[in-house]
């Protein structure tokens, strides 16, 4: 049984009228994660992921692989360092330190190399495929992903996990024989990008993107709508066009898509997710070819396409919880449900026990709530205190075990997922916590969640 007087939860606990610093807490995603355990700061730019938390990124990384497979793609890992002469060849690093990028970590080892410690891998992957060329063009189409950590020297860090130092980054690399069917990759990874985005269930807008220091020629952009974030994103009210307004020098200017002179529209957007078509940016200079069936050698054709999966958590904790509780994408929960029990010395303590046991065996027999159970046992706490604190941890649903469970065989149920409290008979209980936790309860949430999210239109 999965007990929360077990689990390893510091919480920071901020004392009444205490003065927090402006820049020590800069977001609500940030104070809430702190505030219930689910992280801990460990220096400028870096965090402890505590168990709770863990569970979360788990499941958001289990997501992303089942997507990921849906076109074909395999994973593998890549170095975390990356030489940088490699990137002194894809000319994304400088040949003295005046060229160095702002952002980017580096080491020196005993022997004087130095190392890149990567926020993307595009000359390490592309290093690979270099290092096995010319491949034939059968091999095609290829594509490759990882899931691993990634650096970035943030002058000023904030936001929590949402702009760090050190954040878990999903990179997708595919390659291709020719333009053609490198255009068709993209379109096929941002159709399954936005089958993911759908059904986490947040609302999100597809935007186009500027390449920058990537490189290539086409470039989309995922974006959480929000108060807090740093890009600025505008939409054509006449076509419905979403781009981001680095891509417009002035508001003024007409649509790309349609030239219309309506007003363009301005909302800022937290970045989850990029796609890049790359062409041959890097594989011409480091070496990756294929040989065509004509004999020849050309260099691959390649795409690139992230997501930021501790920062897609993050974000989506900005934009679902109000300011005292945390609201979750249903399919990222740490659990589905919490039962609390009844308190210390009340009459129902010893009566309630095999009830609880019942309850828990019972649920974990059903399809989608296997191992997504949890047990508040802390019965020191009365049962409003905890009550409070499931609700601030954002447990979709939460069962207490009172005292109308003894006197009249009652559960008391309350479903954040539908903002309903409920009193229901054990089988009543059982049913409705079921049809809650459904793939198609779960896909109606995301859809009412997205009812007014449009997929934009490329430039």
């Amino acid at each position: 049984m999965q007990r929360i007087s077990k689990l390893f939860q510091p919480a920071l606990i901020t004392p009444k009228n205490a003065t927090i610093k402006s820049q020590d807490i800069t977001s609500k995603s940030q104070r809430l994660m702190l505030e219930q355990g689910l992280i801990r700061q460990a220096g400028n730019g870096t965090f402890y992921l505590l168990p709770l938390l863990q569970r979360c990124l788990q499941k958001a990384i289990n997501l992303v692989d089942r997507h990921m497979e849906e076109i074909g793609a395999q994973k593998l890992t890549l170095p975390l360092l990356t030489s940088a002469e490699l990137w002194r060849k894809s000319g994304r690093l400088g040949s003295s330190d005046n060229g160095t990028p702002t952002e980017l970590l580096q080491t020196t080892d005993r022997h004087g190399k130095v190392q890149i410690l990567g926020p993307t891998h595009e000359e390490s992957i592309t290093s690979l495929l270099a290092a096995i060329a010319p491949v034939t063009y059968r091999q095609f189409p290829l594509r490759l992903y990882q899931i691993s950590t990634k650096f970035r020297d943030e002058m000023k860090p904030r936001f929590g996990l949402m702009r760090a130092k050190e954040f878990l980054m999903k990179d997708l690399y595919t390659f291709d024989v020719d333009r053609a069917h490198c255009r068709e990759t993209y379109e096929e990874v941002n159709e399954v990008y936005g089958r993911l985005f759908s059904e986490i269930g947040v609302p999100f807008v597809k935007v186009a993107g500027d390449s920058g220091t990537m490189g290539g020629s086409v470039s989309h952009e995922y974006h959480f709508p929000s108060e807090l974030g740093e890009d600025q994103l505008i939409q054509c009210t006449r076509c419905g066009m979403h781009s981001n307004a680095e891509l417009f020098p002035t508001l003024a200017q007409r649509c790309k898509s349609c030239n219309g002179s309506e007003t363009l529209e301005q909302q800022p957007g937290i970045e989850v997710a990029h796609a890049f078509i790359l062409e041959d940016r890097y594989t011409k200079t480091l070496g990756a070819t294929c040989l065509q069936p004509n004999g020849k050698p050309m260099p691959l054709q390649m795409g690139c396409y992230g997501i930021g999966v501790t920062r897609l958590i993050a974000a989506s904790i900005e934009v679902l919880s109000n300011e005292k509780e945390i609201r979750w994408p249903a399919l990222l929960a740490p659990y589905h449900v919490c039962i609390i029990t009844p308190k210390a010395g009340s009459k129902e303590e010893s009566q309630a026990s095999p009830l609880i046991g019942k309850l828990y065996n019972d649920l974990q027999m059903m399809k989608h709530c296997k191992g997504e159970v949890i047990v508040d046992d802390r019965t020191q706490l009365t049962i409003g205190k905890r009550l409070l604190d499931a609700r601030k941890m954002g447990y979709p649903i939460i069962v207490i075990v009172g005292s109308k469970a003894m006197h009249e065989e009652i559960l008391e149920v309350h479903n954040l997922t539908t903002a309903e409290e409920l009193n229901l008979s054990y089988g009543e209980t059982l049913t409705t916590i079921g049809a809650t936790l459904s793939p198609a309860s779960k896909k109606q949430i995301g859809r009412t969640q997205n009812h007014d999210n449009k997929v934009a239109q490329e430039l």
